[in-house]
């Protein structure tokens, strides 16, 4: 609701005041930011990538205004684990003229329930809620807010003391990449500061991400969005999910990845594209998949994952993360010989076994907030900067 101390203007949210959405959803309370599009959803009728891709990772509302006040309403939907601590609610960062200026969070809202013992899942409703930034600097600025990562936000009201406009075209490449949990965000402490958005900030471009928590999986409907999705710049960063969920063998995993980079290429011919490969999880490195909670850790509060495959079955195909590394490297290597457009960089170079020792992965999947750092800053001084496959030639 709006609070009285200000004459408030409301301003419709539409298209162009948003960044890092491929579809607008209109709902009975406003409009629900997608990451993939609507012909992309409507051919997977799986759960998990559902909640993933509505999860506004790197979406931020972003207006140029002379507004010292902003009000948001929102309607989030809340994860609550069975049988692990609540939790925190969704951050939304505010971002002036680039640099970080304020943090906020909307409590209530709907809340799905999740049993990962049983695999079920229950939703209940919830009342919107309002973020609420004052004290914004005189004069004319660019404002973003970037959504919470790991909420499904609805937009519900946009309402600043001052008219807003779009921020003009500052002439910044575009950044789209694709990848796991990891890239989603995972264990980030916001939205601004998951290693992707990070690195975009220090390589200076705009960034669409699709990074999809538990949905890197090679599906023909993500290639097709990514081929139809305008970008100077695109990587995948794949490999962990697709051991995660044990979900094909070597011999299906070459073709592939062949078949989602032929489809990518029939969109973007030339653009830059950098395949990533996974970082170090000890884990999975030659152990197969599939992932499973640890069900003796959470039965003491704790959500810590463990490896359930065989090391024997490697020989007949299965997929570790060290066989998915090798392959990667060379099918790039092979592609490359008729598309030098296309580059490789090994995960370990962003977290390898150093890191593992000295920041090891909290829940032995996902990095914390400081290896979230970590691996934005080397990735944005490996693609971005001179002799990288992102530096920007222009500049």
């Amino acid at each position: 609701m709006p609070t009285a101390e200000h004459d408030w203007i409301t301003t419709p949210i539409t298209a162009d005041l948003l960044r890092g959405a491929l579809d607008l959803e209109r709902t009975p309370h406003g409009l629900l930011p997608h990451r993939l599009p609507a012909r992309a959803r409507a051919q997977c009728a799986d759960g998990q990538l559902a909640m993933a891709e509505s999860q506004p990772s790197g979406v931020r509302l972003a207006f140029r205004t002379r507004a010292t006040a902003v009000e948001l309403d929102t309607l989030p939907t809340k994860r609550v684990y069975v049988g692990v601590p609540p939790r925190p609610d969704g951050v939304y960062d505010l971002l002036v003229d680039g640099r970080p200026a304020g943090q906020a969070q909307v409590s209530g809202g709907n809340t799905l329930t999740i049993d990962m013992a049983t695999g079920t899942a229950e939703h209940r409703p919830g009342p919107a809620g309002t973020v609420r930034f004052t004290g914004l600097p005189e004069g004319v600025k660019n404002v973003e807010i970037w959504l919470p990562h790991n909420e499904t936000t609805e937009l519900v009201a946009l309402r600043t003391d001052a008219p807003v406009e779009p921020v003009p075209d500052r002439g910044r490449r575009v950044w789209l990449h694709h990848g796991s949990s990891i890239s989603h965000g995972s264990d980030a402490a916001s939205p601004s500061t998951t290693w992707p958005a990070l690195a975009a900030s220090l390589g200076g471009v705009e960034l669409i991400n699709l990074g999809l928590g538990g949905g890197a999986l090679l599906d023909p409907f993500t290639a097709r969005a990514l081929r139809d999705t305008p970008a100077d710049l695109i990587s995948l960063k794949l490999g962990i999910n697709l051991v995660n969920t044990d979900l094909m063998r070597l011999r299906a995993f070459t073709p592939a990845v062949h078949g989602f980079l032929d489809t990518i290429r029939d969109g973007h011919p030339t653009t830059p594209l950098l395949v990533v490969s996974p970082i170090l999880c000890p884990i999975h490195e030659d152990t197969p998949g599939p992932s499973a909670p640890d069900f003796a850790a959470l039965s003491g509060g704790r959500l810590l994952f463990r490896a359930t495959g065989d090391p024997a079955e490697r020989a007949s195909g299965k997929l570790t993360l060290t066989a998915i590394r090798d392959e990667l490297a060379r099918i790039v290597r092979q592609r490359a010989a008729d598309d030098p457009n296309l580059h490789h960089l090994d995960g370990r170079d962003l977290y390898g076994p150093a890191d593992s020792a000295e920041l090891p992965l909290p829940d032995r999947l996902h990095p914390d907030a400081a290896t979230h750092r970590l691996i934005g800053e080397r990735f944005a001084g490996l693609a971005f900067t001179t002799g990288g496959p992102f530096a920007d030639h222009a500049a």
